[in-house]
C-alpha cells in the first residue's frame, strides 16, 4: 500500500571546498569540476566570468595586461635612449681629453721651439770648449736638464742613415747607393713625435758594412 505522498528527488551534495577535508591538500580544479557539473576554468559559479586580460600585480590590484606591454616597451626605449647618451657622452669626453693632450703637447713644442737658437749657442760654445767649467757650464746643464724634462729629443749624428723626413740635405756626394749622414751643419729636434726642426746635414756614401741597420725612425737619437 502506498502513501498519497509525493515522491521527493534524491539531495546531491556537491563538495566545493577547495581543500580536501581528509588529506588536507588542494583538490585540482579538474578533478574537483570532474562529475559535479562544476564551471569551466576561466569562470566562477555565481561570480559570473573573469575579466580577460587583466592580472594581478604585487600589490593585489588589477591591472590590463595591454597597459603592462605599453609599461615595458617604454622602459625599454628609454634604456636604450640613456645607453645611448651614455655611449656618446664617453666617445665625448675621450675625445675631449684626446684634444686636451694634442693642445698641451702643441703649446708644449711651441714654448720648447723659442729655445733652440739658445741650445745651438751653447752647442758652438761646447765645441769650442767654453762650457769646461764656470757658470756658463752650470747654466747650460741646467737648461739642457730644463728642455729634456720638457721632451726635447736632438737627433742627427755622422754616419746616421740619411732620412729625407728627418733631415734637410743641403749637399750630397757620391752615387746615393748607401746614403749616410756627412758634415752635421745643424742638429734637428723634436718634441715626441712632432719635429721641431729637421736636421741640416751634407749626404754622403758609407760603407756597408760599418753603417749600422736601423729604420729611419731610429735615426733621430738623443742629442
Amino acid at each position: 500500500m502506498t502513501s498519497g505522498k509525493p515522491e521527493q528527488e534524491p539531495v546531491t551534495v556537491t563538495d566545493k571546498r577547495r581543500i580536501d577535508p581528509e588529506t588536507f591538500e588542494v583538490r585540482d580544479a579538474a578533478e574537483s569540476s570532474e562529475g559535479t557539473g562544476a564551471p569551466a576554468e576561466g569562470t566562477v559559479e555565481n561570480e559570473g566570468t573573469v575579466n580577460e586580460g587583466v592580472v594581478e600585480n604585487e600589490d593585489g590590484e588589477e591591472v590590463r595586461v595591454e597597459e603592462i606591454v605599453s609599461t615595458e616597451a617604454e622602459l625599454a626605449e628609454r634604456t636604450a635612449d640613456l645607453q645611448r647618451v651614455s655611449a656618446e657622452y664617453t666617445n665625448y669626453r675621450r675625445r675631449a681629453e684626446r684634444e686636451k693632450a694634442a693642445i698641451g703637447e702643441s703649446a708644449k713644442a711651441s714654448v720648447v721651439a723659442q729655445f733652440l737658437d739658445v741650445v745651438d749657442d751653447l752647442d758652438r760654445a761646447r765645441a769650442h770648449g767654453d762650457l769646461e767649467s764656470g757658470p756658463l757650464k752650470a747654466v747650460s746643464d741646467k737648461l739642457t736638464r730644463i728642455l729634456t724634462g720638457l721632451g726635447l729629443v736632438g737627433f742627427g749624428d755622422e754616419g746616421d742613415v740619411f732620412d729625407p723626413e728627418l733631415h734637410e740635405a743641403v749637399q750630397m756626394e757620391g752615387d746615393g747607393s748607401n746614403p749616410v749622414l756627412g758634415t752635421i751643419l745643424r742638429k734637428g729636434y723634436r718634441v715626441g713625435d712632432r719635429i721641431l726642426r729637421h736636421a741640416m746635414v751634407t749626404v754622403t756614401d758609407g760603407d756597408p758594412a760599418d753603417t749600422p741597420e736601423q729604420s729611419p725612425s731610429d735615426s733621430a737619437g738623443t742629442e
